[in-house]
């Protein structure tokens, strides 16, 4: 029966969320998040997440993608349930944690970039449209914010990790148009700080830390710094000289810097956690800082996220930069 076949797909949905906050709160105990596993649908992928946080916006979604729309639509109302369980399982594992505590939302110039106009075309091809995203983003998340520290009450710091992976195209005038014969004029570098400003501002003000990520070569890392970013997650491997002195400088002004060395897919062979920590104490190194003495303010990640990653190599990427990130403190 097919009503039978979708509350089995919904179960087996539940179960293999429930397993991923086990693994995180296990693998990762100084900094465990919110998993997101997109797999489930575009309800749960990263644009269907952060319109399932955005305020007093209406979007549903189309063949060629999410739209923005008179009212909440079905997918959108699925998006926000999607992420309640969610939370409610996150809850209900999490009882008596008290360290540092983590989720992730799309960032704005990602989000407009990715989103569609009532009447096609993109939300970054609009001047106002993008602003009303962006406000309504940054009320969203201060929503979020409380609703999780409501639910994780003993967390005793928490972050909000704002991806960004589309905003060097941004800027960069890369970002294609709707018929896919042109491109979208580049953002000026004032609105597309102020933009991003509006949200970490925002992520600030409910009492969490503002991150941001990105594992795009060229994104403006000193704009990002410049917008109130407290934490900055990048992909080493995408990093020119200009990127590295914006973060080497980050570092030596207190900031927290994520340094993307793990594989996001599974590698062809075997891996070792000591071929990881070296690697993050040559960067210190060629940057002139100690590894050691930087602490906390150094995170280990894989270079972008892991929806290309078997489950296999999921659970063991956490492991993996658990035990690097032992090994440099």
């Amino acid at each position: 029966m097919p009503g039978g076949d979708v509350a089995s797909a919904e179960a087996d949905n539940a179960r293999a969320y429930t397993e991923a906050v086990r693994v995180v709160l296990g693998e990762l105990p100084d900094l465990p998040h919110v998993p997101e596993l997109p797999g489930r649908g575009a309800v749960a992928s990263m644009t269907g997440r952060a319109l399932a946080v955005v305020a007093e916006l209406g979007a549903d979604l189309q063949p060629a993608g999410w739209r923005m729309t008179d009212r909440t639509g079905i997918d959108q109302r699925r998006a926000r349930s999607l992420l309640a369980q969610d939370l409610d399982t996150v809850e209900e594992l999490s009882q008596g944690f008290a360290g540092t505590f983590k989720t992730q939302v799309a960032g704005p110039w990602t989000l407009a970039a990715t989103v569609e106009k009532p009447r096609g075309d993109k939300v970054l091809s609009d001047h106002g449209a993008r602003r009303e995203l962006s406000q309504a983003l940054a009320e969203g998340v201060r929503t979020h914010v409380a609703d999780l520290r409501r639910r994780v009450p003993t967390a005793a710091r928490l972050v909000v990790q704002v991806d960004e992976p589309v905003l060097a195209a941004v800027l960069g005038g890369r970002v294609p148009t709707a018929n896919g014969f042109g491109r979208h004029r580049s953002v000026d570098l004032p609105e597309a700080s102020a933009l991003l400003a509006e949200v970490l501002g925002a992520i600030t003000d409910a009492g969490a830390e503002p991150w941001v990520h990105s594992c795009a070569p060229g994104t403006p890392w000193d704009l990002v710094r410049g917008a109130g970013a407290r934490g900055l997650l990048v992909d080493v491997s995408q990093l020119d000289a200009g990127a590295t002195d914006h973060l080497a400088e980050h570092l030596e002004a207190g900031g927290v810097v994520g340094l993307g060395v793990l594989p996001t897919t599974d590698p062809a062979g075997a891996v070792s956690d000591r071929t990881f920590t070296e690697q993050v104490l040559r960067w210190c190194d060629m940057v002139g800082l100690d590894a050691e003495e930087l602490g906390e303010q150094v995170v280990v990640t894989p270079g972008c996220g892991l929806a290309g990653a078997s489950e296999a190599w999921a659970r063991r990427v956490l492991e993996v930069a658990a035990t690097t990130a032992r090994n440099l403190s």
